[in-house]
């Protein structure tokens, strides 16, 4: 795949390649010089922090640990 650098540096990055790696508009990239190639590579944001509130939906973790240590004392008795 080609593209082509606009008067002003530009490059489109186009669409199928945009929601094969999710990208939206306002994320950041950032372009790196590997010896000749060049990249261009997500930004990660902060995995916590994105990743915070996904199972909120379900039982929390430390519910399903709690529940699981209980049953493990009773086994032990």
């Amino acid at each position: 795949m080609s593209l082509k650098i606009s008067s002003k540096g530009w490059v489109v990055i186009p669409a199928e390649l945009r929601k094969k790696y999710r990208l939206e508009p306002g994320d950041e990239v950032n372009i790196v010089d590997d010896g000749g190639v060049l990249s261009i590579v997500p930004v990660l944001g902060d995995a916590v922090k994105e990743a915070a509130g996904m199972l909120r939906d379900g039982e929390s973790l430390s519910e399903a640990l709690l529940k699981e240590r209980q049953a493990e004392r009773k086994r032990e008795k």
